[in-house]
């Protein structure tokens, strides 16, 4: 019984991602292309908040108003989600789109949307 449950436990969140319910105007990414525009570069939210992709998988995310850091390692997915594994044992599993007004924009496993800035 415990392989079974450790088995169902490898499944990456991205399976559900069918729930995130991206618009009708949103375009999603090949792995390819996220990959490329993500790897190695530092996407900014409005909030000042700042995900950084480094080229050989880590991830930080650095909150606004000095509040901390974050740490893990990102896997872009064939499925235009990035699953971040922190270091804490934390992970999850985001949509990255391009919205109607050409921003990337990340949607959360709730649903919830966060626009970068250009």
């Amino acid at each position: 019984m415990l392989r079974f449950v450790f088995a169902f436990s490898l499944i990456p969140i991205s399976v559900f991602a069918q729930d995130w319910a991206p618009r009708g105007t949103d375009s999603l990414f090949d792995q390819t292309t996220l990959d490329a525009q993500l790897r190695g570069s530092t996407i900014t939210f409005f909030d000042d908040g700042q995900s950084r992709f480094y080229q050989d998988g880590r991830y930080t995310y650095t909150y606004a108003d000095e509040g901390g850091t974050g740490y893990g390692y990102f896997t872009v997915m064939a499925d235009s989600t990035i699953c971040i594994e922190f270091v804490t044992g934390f992970s999850r599993c985001d949509l990255y789109v391009t919205d109607a007004d050409g921003r990337l924009t990340i949607i959360t496993a709730s649903g919830d949307r966060f626009p970068t800035r250009p």
